[in-house]
């Protein structure tokens, strides 16, 4: 039976994050962006960002001492958009790890409040360019149901395409030229192992580029500055600093401080530096309740910023982590994605994921959270400082859908 399965390639996240000015053409204005607050999005942004730090610390477990590196959003997107045409236990697995439980919140509920995250994000904001798409590549013979197509094109707005999977190298050169574009040239040659028995590929694509509100000036940045590995050797970085007004607290009890800065264009940053030796305390304490704290909690005050210029990447065989979260039959023959297709078997033969974010002067936003013991340094201070001269965490959130674009830690600034 297993023979029988034909493949199906899921191609999540390819993210392509920058921080420069830039105006999104591909996005009509709106005067009134959608509120997270007021929308059916806002069935699904808890859930989003529960199923984020779940897949952050199993990526955190499984490549210890590694830069990490991710899209929360466009693989829940991704994994919610397969569910549709995914049945019995599969379906069930999929939502479940996602951290649905359709007993309270009914599957249409679940699609609709995707339909208006993607629309809210692919919505203009003067001084950021952000898209979010999908597309499917289709085999040729592979004959899919009406129902599914037209849901996947309504909700997620994805883009269908016919492709000739026999012949293998082409439809690979085809697919990661699309990918390229897409994410104007940070992810090439992401697919390298595709054949003749793939029978759909899912491409979901990110790309995001900012300026930091208050943006650090090229000429303070300091061209070697040591910043300690994990392992206890030292790398020398560019630093950057400035000295402004950022939100900024303590976490006690997670032995933590965070640094909020803000983009233009509704987004921001969060930077978590954890004190000696607390960084896995740090991450099995990360949560969707921790986050909301935050953001409700830091205060404004002048503060004195060392942040590192870097560029980093990372890529992921997510069909080996996602079975580990739940996700289990829909790797294996006991996959139903009848609801697709009922002339053929399939199955997801891989899940792949790659991230790239560039860090530099010109970009930055903030936000902050509540109900935590914050502490915040008396404004009076002159010696308030944060370096992040150590491994530390970033966040990268849009503020109208509260939704985590990107989450990372960076172990080594240096390497990409």
């Amino acid at each position: 039976m297993a023979s029988s399965f034909y493949r199906v390639l899921l191609l999540v996240g390819f993210c392509a994050p920058m921080f420069c000015t830039s105006s999104n053409p591909y996005n009509r204005e709106s005067p009134h962006p959608p509120s997270m607050k007021s929308n059916a999005a806002s069935q699904v942004s808890p859930s989003n960002t529960r199923f984020a730090f779940f897949l952050y610390q199993r990526l955190a477990q499984e490549n210890p001492g590694q830069n990490l590196l991710f899209s929360p959003v466009s693989i829940s997107t991704s994994l919610a958009m397969l569910s549709l045409g995914a049945r019995s236990d599969t379906k069930t697995q999929i939502l479940r790890s996602l951290g649905f439980n359709v007993t309270h919140v009914p599957e249409p509920t679940i699609h609709l409040g995707f339909e208006h995250l993607v629309r809210s994000l692919n919505e203009y904001h003067r001084g950021r360019d952000l898209r979010m798409g999908s597309v499917l590549f289709i085999r040729k013979d592979l004959q899919l149901q009406a129902k599914f197509l037209n849901r996947v094109k309504k909700l997620y707005g994805t883009k269908v395409f016919s492709e000739d999977f026999s012949n293998a190298v082409t439809a690979q050169s085809q697919i990661n030229s699309y990918v390229e574009k897409e994410t104007k040239g940070k992810v090439v040659d992401v697919i390298q192992d595709l054949d003749s028995q793939t029978a759909m590929v899912l491409v979901n694509h990110i790309f995001f580029k900012a300026n930091w509100t208050q943006p650090f000036s090229a000429a303070n940045t300091n061209k070697s500055f040591p910043f300690l590995l994990s392992k206890g050797t030292t790398v020398h970085v560019p630093m950057m600093h400035q000295t402004e007004l950022f939100g900024f607290g303590v976490d006690r009890e997670l032995g933590c401080s965070v640094l909020q800065m803000d983009y233009r264009g509704d987004a921001m940053a969060f930077f978590i530096l954890p004190g000696k030796g607390k960084m896995r305390q740090l991450e099995k304490g990360l949560s969707a309740r921790r986050l909301r704290k935050w953001s409700r909690s830091l205060q404004k005050r002048w503060i004195k910023v060392f942040i590192p210029k870097f560029s980093i990447s990372a890529s992921y065989n997510l069909e080996t982590i996602l079975p580990k979260m739940g996700i289990r039959d829909a790797f294996n023959s006991n996959a139903d994605f009848s609801g697709i297709t009922k002339t053929h078997f399939l199955q997801v033969s891989k899940a792949a994921h790659k991230a790239v974010l560039d860090v530099s002067e010109e970009g930055t936003e903030a936000a902050a959270a509540t109900t935590t013991k914050l502490i915040v340094r008396s404004r009076d201070d002159p010696s308030s400082i944060i370096a992040f001269k150590e491994p530390f965490l970033i966040l990268l959130l849009d503020k109208n859908t509260e939704s985590i674009l990107f989450l990372g830690k960076v172990e080594n600034p240096r390497k990409m």
